[in-house]
């Protein structure tokens, strides 16, 4: 299998080498050159493999047709570290939950951090580390949280030989949970950074270290975010594993709902589509910053500034630049480089949108990719944690219920809707208070971690400076 640009630069690199690279070179992002074709036969094989072999299993044969320059006893040993009942909490690893009729929720948030984003970050630290090693070299991630990735990334990475994490974070814009989760933490190799600004400044910059060729050689920058072709990757599985366990035979289709800022978890649904899953639609679910949903209800795609980024109370989706959207746009536009660079480069950074409503190709992200969208809001979120609860006895957290909410006006009689589950309610406990006029369980590990000692750095928006403090920090 071998990777190219979004941005046209042909080079054709395999797995391994872009594993620690990041971006390509001239800005873009690694794409397969074609996706693997799951035929009827193997789904099958699969549904027998995950239920009777388990999900480590189920991943190493979809990772594996990506992934040939790894050996496969390597490979399927990696995935067996990763995938254990003891880091997820379950043999399942991501079971459904049945919610109401052809309504399911699937629990991805059961890992260390109690979010969607250990699903493939556990997975990506142990690639890392396999990597280096035979390598012998070293790596510096320079990352960018809005929340849930930050401490994914760091509980992933904490102790691994040839890793240092520099993770940037919009200051004061997490819930408190989430800040004492990478705040806390006291391992030498990881870095926190508050960035005084929006998350899309902390992107920005690792964007432009990034396209910093030089330095970023000379340093060794990665990144964890999902840029990281590895870490979207990863996450394909569940798809898989969520379709097996909603139907009992390769004609039904499923749709997925999908919580979405940074387009990486529904894009990661693409993906598991264009390989031949059996999905129907991905219902692109955003809160009010709406950036997606604006795209997929009229075409035009216009990124917002600082000023114009929301604070909500689903934080992890306050993102005005869906970085994994250009994954799906190179796939729209039937992978026209040149053009992808046309409106990613120079179009947004000029004009701050580009508007495809007048192209046939638009049409086709419904039609032909299955997308459809929606805007979830603090009241809609409110009223969803509560109906959830009252209804159903389920908790559920604001970006769920956001997921949740748009589900709901998108159902098909006859066809399973599977909602994402992005984190577990304690990560955004005073939302779920207001809502439920309750406190939602803490597990017993994360008492007091909020009065923990914190180790962080407040730092502004400034691409030097962060060069200048990983400069310092790789001597």
């Amino acid at each position: 299998m071998q990777y190219i640009s979004t941005r046209g630069n042909q080079d054709r690199k395999r797995f391994c080498e872009i594993l620690l690279e990041g971006l390509a070179p001239d800005g873009g992002l690694y794409m397969p050159v074609a996706y693997p074709q799951v035929d009827d036969a193997t789904l099958t094989r699969w549904r027998k493999v995950y239920h009777e072999q388990g999900y480590a299993t189920l991943a190493f044969e979809i990772l594996s047709l990506y992934i040939d320059d790894i050996p496969a006893d390597d490979l399927r040993a990696l995935c067996a570290k990763t995938y254990t009942a003891e880091v997820f909490g379950t043999g399942e690893i991501v079971p459904l939950r049945h919610l109401q009729d052809g309504v399911w929720i699937e629990a991805l948030s059961n890992g260390p951090t109690l979010a969607f984003k250990d699903m493939a970050m556990q997975l990506l630290g142990n690639l890392f580390e396999y990597e280096l090693v035979r390598r012998g070299e070293e790596l510096n991630i320079l990352g960018a949280t809005s929340g849930d990735t930050g401490s994914a990334a760091e509980h992933a990475m904490r102790g691994k030989k040839g890793v240092r994490v520099f993770m940037t974070s919009p200051h004061g814009r997490m819930s408190p949970f989430q800040q004492a989760q990478m705040f806390s933490l006291q391992d030498a190799n990881i870095y926190n950074i508050a960035i005084k600004g929006v998350f899309d400044d902390c992107q920005d910059i690792v964007k432009a270290v990034s396209n910093d060729l030089e330095f970023k050689r000379k340093y060794k920058i990665g990144t964890v975010n999902s840029i990281n072709w590895a870490r979207l990757l990863a996450q394909v599985v569940y798809y898989f594993a969520g379709y097996i366990q909603a139907t009992e035979s390769n004609v039904q289709k499923v749709s997925f709902s999908v919580p979405s800022g940074n387009f990486g978890n529904v894009c990661a649904g693409h993906v598991a589509r264009q390989m031949g899953l059996p999905v129907d639609k991905l219902v692109v679910a955003t809160n009010e910053n709406d950036v997606l949903d604006e795209f997929f209800r009229t075409g035009v795609y216009r990124v917002r500034g600082t000023a114009d980024t929301h604070e909500t109370s689903s934080p992890s989706m306050d993102i005005s630049k869906a970085s994994n959207f250009e994954r799906f746009v190179f796939d729209l536009l039937g992978r026209d480089g040149a053009r992808v660079k046309a409106l990613f480069g120079e179009g947004l950074s000029q004009t701050g949108l580009f508007d495809l409503s007048a192209d046939p190709v638009f049409a086709q992200a419904a039609t032909k990719y299955g997308f459809v969208s929606g805007k979830s809001t603090h009241a809609n979120r409110l009223d969803t944690i509560r109906a959830t609860y009252e209804q159903h006895g389920m908790m559920i957290d604001t970006h769920t219920a956001d997921g949740l909410k748009v589900a709901l006006e998108h159902l098909t009689a006859g066809l399973p809707m599977v909602v994402l589950e992005t984190a577990l309610p304690i990560k955004f406990a005073a939302t779920v208070v207001e809502a439920l006029g309750r406190d939602p369980v803490r597990p017993p590990q994360f008492e007091g971690i909020e009065a923990l000692p914190k180790r962080v750095l407040v730092m502004d928006a400034d691409v030097p400076a962060i060069k200048a403090l990983i400069e310092r920090e790789c001597v």
